[in-house]
């Protein structure tokens, strides 16, 4: 089984998806619990992309000096 690369825009879309849907106020307890849980999983990964694409970049200029 190939494993599925982390999207970034695509986590960003997500999370803004989840945010709409709960200010939409239809969203019941237990949908709201499961969304909230997706959406702090999502932003975690979008931290971690950001955090070692800055490392990336880092270690790329330094190269280049």
């Amino acid at each position: 089984m190939e494993k599925e690369t982390f999207s970034y825009k695509k986590a960003l879309l997500e999370i803004e998806e989840i945010v709409a849907k709960i200010d939409s106020e239809e969203v019941d307890v237990d949908e709201l619990s499961e969304l909230v849980k997706k959406a702090s999983e999502l932003i975690k990964k979008c931290k971690s992309k950001l955090k070692d694409t800055g490392e990336d970049l880092e270690k790329v200029i330094s190269d280049l000096e």
